[in-house]
């Protein structure tokens, strides 16, 4: 009789003891998975980048449908450093599906976003869009339906990640598939780096002559892996071009990258900086100790209270470049403050378990959105965000995109 008595008080016990709390890691990993779920009829989708603000009932009309496919490979890469291969396998295949079921190209790249939810296999990759009730016609974005040339590496880093989870081959082709079309469609005449893609409707899209120097640190992490996996000494030149371009755009004795060229190749200056093009350099598996100093002109220039601006405007937190700052400061072993900005991306954390893609109402970047543009009209607000989600994951995963390792 005692003893039953003792089992059920310790069963009472557990039943009433609260369950242990997930931790800053595992819950991000859990949003990232929950989003990537499809329907039991179907195998394969991209993930919508934003769900709706705190004011918002929902999102404007070109954003309602769109899952951009930078985000979505970050979402990849973010899921294996989780341990949640299955769910990135999802998300690969709709990168591989869209690859090779384009409405007008066959030549093996991606589009900058997709219409999100998933979908069949083998149907024609749906580019978003909406019906403007207005002018009575569908219609689409010009840089949505565009190939920005970091995009294009972004997806190949996550097919890499993929193979090097998996094995499958289907994805170390994928991502060679991607870099032909960087390489065949990009490559700037003077070998020294690659240019910004091309934007508009199908299927006379314009050519984008400028270069980023961002783009430029995607593509030459994304050839250089694909080189070290594959063997295959073609890419090798690829390396050396990007790497010719980052070495221009690093400029001492300030420190900084910039941001890239103008259209007619000249290059920039120091005066309009971002934040992701100090950062990412450093994440590269052989860059150069004198890079470091871009950290410090990140420090100067684009920091604010609690973490860091898109720009060097510094008029608000970018969650997205503060959880890139802290790996970046993780892989350069300042743990502490690594930790103090993981700590920091908390107070992002909305109630559908992404985080904001900023802190305040509206953050500005100084950049157009397409050529179309007259002015700086891109801006991230606060909206629960994909891509921020992701790189905090990344963050308190300490996995770098870049070589597909921990850097702690």
């Amino acid at each position: 009789m005692r003893a039953r008595l003792i089992a059920s008080a310790l069963a009472l016990l557990l039943v009433n003891d609260p369950p242990a709390r997930a931790s800053p890691r595992e819950a991000l990993c859990a949003s990232l998975s929950a989003a990537s779920a499809v329907r039991a009829d179907r195998q394969h989708g991209f993930v919508v980048s934003y769900r709706p603000g705190p004011n918002e009932s929902d999102l404007p009309l070109p954003l309602r449908t769109s899952a951009f496919v930078y985000d979505n490979a970050l979402a990849v890469i973010a899921l294996v450093a989780c341990g949640d291969v299955p769910s990135a396998r999802r998300i690969g295949d709709a990168i591989l599906d869209a690859q090779s079921h384009d409405r007008t190209f066959a030549d093996g790249r991606v589009r900058n976003a997709y219409r999100g939810g998933s979908r069949p296999l083998n149907e024609k990759a749906l580019l978003p869009g909406w019906w403007d009730a207005a002018a009575n016609l569908w219609s689409e974005d010009p840089y949505q339906d565009g190939t920005a040339t970091g995009n294009v590496a972004w997806a190949s880093l996550g097919l890499l990640t993929l193979h090097q989870a998996t094995g499958d081959a289907r994805y170390l082709a994928g991502a060679r598939a991607l870099l032909l079309w960087i390489a065949a469609n990009t490559a700037d005449p003077s070998g020294s780096g690659f240019t910004g893609g091309v934007d508009g409707y199908d299927p006379a899209q314009t050519r984008l002559s400028w270069a980023s120097t961002e783009h430029n640190v995607d593509i030459a992490a994304a050839a250089l892996w694909f080189g070290r996996v594959s063997g295959d000494p073609a890419f090798g030149p690829m390396v050396v071009s990007a790497r010719s371009f980052l070495d221009k755009a690093f400029r001492p004795p300030a420190g900084c990258f910039v941001l890239g060229t103008a259209p007619d190749g000249s290059l920039a200056d120091t005066s309009h900086l971002a934040l992701d093009t100090q950062l990412w350099p450093l994440l590269l598996p052989d860059a150069p100790d004198s890079w470091r100093a871009a950290l410090s002109c990140a420090e100067r220039h684009l920091g604010v209270a609690g973490g860091f601006d898109f720009d060097n405007d510094r008029d608000g937190v970018w969650v997205e470049g503060t959880a890139q700052a802290a790996l970046v400061y993780a892989s350069l072993g300042m743990a502490e403050r690594a930790a103090e900005l993981r700590a920091s991306l908390q107070s992002d954390v909305s109630a559908s378990g992404w985080l904001y893609a900023t802190r305040g109402e509206r953050v500005t970047t100084g950049l157009k959105i397409g050529p179309q543009s007259t002015s700086a009209d891109f801006f991230y607000f606060r909206r629960p965000h994909l891509g921020a989600t992701a790189w905090a994951a990344l963050a308190a995963t300490g996995w770098n995109p870049f070589t597909g390792r921990r850097v702690e």
